[in-house]
């Protein structure tokens, strides 16, 4: 896949391009992760599909410099600016997203269902709230208390180790939270990236709904042994919906996207 910036503002936006299909297919990474999760796709698609994998805000090569915000509005036009001029550009899109980047797809739709041809989402974040996330990047003094947590965490740490040790925390979820905060630099990314992508917040009424009136196809990929984001969050969007919505559940842990997934992926895709 080739690497180009986008200009925006006093910004530059990274992404890659590859393949050479009639299809657009935007992909969208997962926290900490990047575009470059996303080159092993190429050579099973390039026939069927031009693929669009972007780096988001304070992840891979993009050099955000603008505030801690990221609209799904802006994104739609930084992707049209992308892909403008070429094949299927016109038509209606592919979307894949894993984990937070499922989030981000989810948000797209919402914003505009009338472009959405078709969704595939790995382990995707949105589909239910999470109160902490939501107070800490919705709420004007959570955000506050976040910043200073990210800065002083020392009462964080208490409640992680205090938590794991009476086992009401989830082991893998302690070790994900452990390891994003016990790390300076890695604490003030976090605090950068979750507050600059809290734009997207998919109301799952609301995405049902269009998944409904349009008939799109969706559809999701779950680690059996994943305790990240686990298959019955799927499971809200599929109720009632299983003629447009799927679930296929796989025997690995939260990190699906990966190149020996690359049958079941492109099977999603295919389907």
């Amino acid at each position: 896949m080739q690497s180009f910036f986008l200009p925006f503002r006093s910004s530059r936006i990274h992404y890659l391009l590859g393949g050479k299909g009639d299809k657009i297919l935007c992909c969208f990474h997962g926290y900490g992760r990047s575009a470059e999760s996303y080159t092993f796709l190429e050579e099973v698609l390039a026939q069927e599909y031009t693929i669009l994998a972007i780096d988001l805000p304070f992840h891979g090569k993009t050099e955000w410099n603008e505030e801690l915000f990221l609209d799904p509005d802006t994104l739609i036009a930084l992707i049209k600016s992308m892909v403008a001029g070429k094949r299927g550009s016109e038509c209606k899109w592919t979307l894949m997203g894993y984990s937070m980047g499922g989030r981000v797809a989810l948000g797209l739709l919402e914003k505009m269902p009338e472009k959405i041809a078709k969704m595939v989402l790995l382990a995707p974040d949105g589909l239910s709230v999470n109160s902490w996330y939501w107070w800490a990047t919705q709420t004007k003094g959570g955000n506050a208390i976040f910043r200073w947590t990210m800065r002083k965490p020392g009462w964080l740490f208490f409640l992680l180790r205090l938590g794991n040790a009476l086992q009401v925390i989830n082991r893998s979820v302690y070790k994900f939270t452990t390891y994003y905060t016990e790390d300076p630099v890695l604490r003030q990314e976090l605090y950068a990236r979750w507050t600059t992508m809290r734009g997207f917040k998919p109301s799952l009424a609301a995405i049902r709904a269009l998944i409904g009136q349009r008939q799109i196809p969706v559809r999701l990929l779950y680690g059996r042994h994943d305790r990240i984001i686990p298959s019955r969050r799927g499971e809200k969007l599929r109720k009632g919906m299983e003629a447009y919505c799927r679930i296929t559940v796989v025997a690995m842990g939260h990190q699906l996207l990966q190149a020996k997934n690359e049958g079941v992926i492109v099977a999603l895709l295919k389907e």
